[in-house]
């Protein structure tokens, strides 16, 4: 609830009282020029960086690898996008953060770090809770997970039980 009462309620006050200041202080032509510069450039940006993006993404699934660090920065992108479609200079800072490629990279690596921690907590507690397929060896894991074999190799085959008749 706090996050969506800045989110909806404090940033379009914050926003509105930027730039009233601002264009006191200019006036409202070059503040509304300011706006619409700051749109255009992030159009701009938002393409080159979204097809950078895309090609790294594409040059790791070549390369068998999965992109999950560029599908993270591809949404940091478009939400970067939308923050500087919308018309205010903190919207519009918070949108630089999520173009410029530097920045991008350490908050997508600050964010998926989280994540996995988070992941890992979760099925812990979850493991506790009685999931039948988490955390309790025979139940739900391969048998390489249960004999401590960390190669992930799988073995297929048969089998027929010899003491019945």
């Amino acid at each position: 609830m706090p996050y969506a009462l800045i989110l909806f309620i404090v940033m379009p006050i914050a926003e509105i009282a930027l730039l009233l200041r601002v264009g006191a202080a200019f006036g409202w032509v070059p503040t509304l020029l300011i706006v619409i510069a700051t749109a255009i450039i992030g159009s701009a940006m938002l393409r080159q960086q979204g097809l950078a993006t895309l090609d790294k993404a594409r040059q790791r699934m070549d390369g068998g690898e999965m992109p999950a660090q560029q599908l993270l920065e591809g949404i940091m992108i478009m939400i970067g996008g939308v923050l500087l479609l919308t018309p205010g200079f903190v919207t519009d800072a918070f949108g630089f953060l999520c173009l410029i490629p530097f920045t991008r990279q350490w908050l997508a690596s600050r964010l998926s770090a989280r994540a996995i921690v988070g992941f890992s907590a979760g099925a812990r507690t979850s493991a506790a809770g009685g999931s039948p397929s988490m955390g309790r060896p025979g139940r739900g894991e391969p048998e390489s997970r249960r004999q401590g074999n960390d190669s992930g190799d799988i073995i297929d085959g048969d089998f027929k039980r010899i003491d019945e008749d």
